[in-house]
């Protein structure tokens, strides 16, 4: 259900075609044709309203009979695909007008889809035709830079982001220390940054940071990645694995940054990415303001004619940096995150949840429906529970406190209150001996609070103390025994030939 929500949104919400939203959600251009088809059908609107689950939107998009229109005005496709290429002409004014001669023809979606399918058997090499504000291309340079440690010597590369948007080829580049998932995604919060905007469309290469299964067909983005790009209102499409073509922008974007940024910067020594950044950033300025060779203007001049205007605006915040995990949530209704555990709803044991993971918050989610929010927490072994997710019979133990066990104790006796002492002080959090001295309680009522007393006295004694060891006591009827008395200490030997303790000092 989440790839229909995502394929409703980018339609409705930022307008893309079907070719676009098949490649950034993975799944072929008919599944995108059918469930915009099925969802305009059923009268569904951007956003969808808040009463639509899963469940229900599953039953008006999956399970609805998918009525596709037979007919034999089939338009003349060599006319179309030929029209296409004069100037301002679009596939919605040639259905206009294959609808005004065929009334009872293929709509709009139709008509889109089979001239795709039929162009696709041209087998045509694919030509980019780069629209205002619609794409911005990123990638890593191959080339890195040395970052030296003052102290130690030692050297690490940094690594070059490039981001390339697609018709002025405006370009922004900036040093991280490396690769991974949480600086791949600030140096595209960094790029919006600069741009002023938000493109369309964002086209990385396959690499790990952002693409968790590289696929020709149906690439996997990793989840972050997807939720920053739905932030500022963007969509990913993944260049094709080993096409160049796809990304030929930001490949001579990287080719200019390290010709005319790294190169210039080879005999210098860097401590630090922020001294780098400041190169770089002063590199970059003149980069893009260097005239072009074959037409007058320079990037910054077209970025600011064309490609400025078309941005979309950036939302009022950034995005705030989330991870995600897949989780199942525990018997005891609590999932493990980092070593800490978090309860969810007691009706989700046993199920596959994802997990929402910020600075400040840990946020569970079933299918697209948050069930759980705490405040992250970095005390390992520990448990955030939140009352109303417990049983019934679970928030009956969450009524008592250390104070309140310790006044039923002292009311049995001064054993039973060294017991309770005892337990919940060998263990690592108060709480996690509600449960063995609320069964102390529960053999009171049992076997009546002399008993109880008794078998406390002895296992207090015998350096047995817990919950089944006093269970056993009074099962055995151990505790109506005299104790064991305790072996005195025998006096030390007096001898002439035994060296005392004076001897040695």
């Amino acid at each position: 259900m989440r790839k229909i929500r995502e394929v409703l949104r980018l339609k409705w919400f930022c307008g893309l075609g079907d070719r676009d939203i098949a490649q950034s959600c993975g799944i072929s251009r008919s599944s995108v044709s059918k469930y915009c088809n099925r969802a305009k059908t059923a009268g569904l609107s951007w956003p969808l309203p808040d009463t639509i689950s899963d469940d229900v939107l599953e039953q008006m998009i999956i399970q609805t009979p998918n009525l596709i229109k037979e007919t034999s005005d089939v338009p003349d496709w060599p006319t179309v695909y030929k029209e296409l290429r004069r100037k301002g002409v679009t596939l919605h004014l040639l259905w206009e007008e294959y609808h005004v001669e065929h009334p009872d023809g293929y709509q709009y979606s139709q008509f889109c889809f089979l001239y795709q399918k039929w162009r696709e058997v041209l087998d045509l090499p694919m030509h980019q035709n780069h629209k205002a504000g619609e794409k911005m291309f990123v990638d890593y340079c191959g080339q890195t830079v040395p970052i030296t440690d003052r102290e130690s010597g030692t050297i690490h590369p940094a690594q070059i982001f490039v981001a390339v948007l697609g018709a002025s080829n405006y370009t922004y580049a900036e040093a991280f220390g490396s690769q991974s998932l949480p600086e791949w995604i600030m140096a595209h919060i960094n790029a919006f940054r600069f741009f002023g905007g938000v493109p369309d469309l964002i086209v990385p290469d396959n690499m790990k940071s952002g693409i968790q299964l590289a696929n020709r067909y149906e690439p996997d983005i990793n989840r972050t990645y997807e939720e920053m790009a739905r932030h500022y209102g963007s969509a990913i499409i993944p260049a094709h694995v080993r096409k160049p073509k796809d990304k030929a922008k930001v490949e001579k974007g990287v080719q200019d940054v390290e010709r005319r940024l790294l190169a210039p910067l080879r005999n210098r020594t860097f401590f630090s990415i922020q001294a780098l950044n400041e190169d770089l950033e002063a590199l970059l300025y003149d980069h893009n303001r260097r005239p072009f060779q074959k037409m007058p203007g320079s990037r910054w001049s077209l970025f600011e004619e064309i490609d400025k205007p078309a941005l979309k605006t950036l939302p009022r915040y950034p995005y705030e940096y989330a991870e995600w995990k897949k989780a199942r949530v525990n018997i005891d209704y609590h999932v493990e995150v980092n070593g800490h555990y978090y309860s969810v709803p007691f009706q989700w044991v046993n199920q596959n949840i994802d997990v929402r993971m910020t600075v400040q918050a840990i946020e569970c989610f079933h299918r697209t429906k948050r069930i759980a929010s705490h405040l992250r927490s970095d005390r390992k072994g520990q448990y955030s529970t939140i009352s109303d997710h417990m049983p019934k019979r679970h928030q009956e133990y969450a009524k008592w406190t250390p104070d309140r066990l310790m006044e039923w104790a002292e009311k049995t006796g001064i054993e039973t209150r060294r017991v309770v002492e005892t337990i919940m002080a060998s263990r690592p959090h108060p709480q996690q001996g509600f449960r063995a001295c609320l069964g102390l309680m529960r053999l009171g009522k049992e076997y009546g609070s002399d008993r109880l007393e008794a078998a406390c006295k002895r296992a207090l004694r015998m350096n047995v103390v817990g919950f089944k060891s006093i269970d056993s006591i009074l099962k055995r009827n151990l505790d109506q025994l005299p104790i064991p008395e305790e072996t005195p200490e025998r006096p030390a030997i007096q001898h002439d030939n035994i060296r005392g303790p004076e001897y040695y000092r």
